[in-house]
């Protein structure tokens, strides 16, 4: 698997031990929108092959896990 920007991003982030957890999950959460939208891009333009933005996800979403966050659960109160 090659590495992408928004993963390497991704690791220089949980590395970085000038950051507290707190601001390391907010600019991962950041991280992951922008990496939704580009996905989401890609994925309305005809030349969508093995783009690298599934793995992009994938490892942002690994990251936060690490940091001990966990996505909020979604229910009809959140429409």
């Amino acid at each position: 698997m090659m590495v992408t920007f928004k993963a390497m991003q991704a690791q220089e982030i949980v590395q970085d031990d000038n950051l507290p957890r707190e601001i390391k999950i907010e600019k991962l959460l950041e991280l992951e929108s922008e990496a939704r939208g580009l996905q989401r891009a890609a994925s309305e333009s005809p030349m969508n092959d093995a783009d690298g933005w599934e793995d992009d996800l994938r490892e942002i979403r690994l990251s936060l896990e690490r940091l001990g966050w966990h996505e909020p659960k979604k229910g009809a109160a959140t429409l």
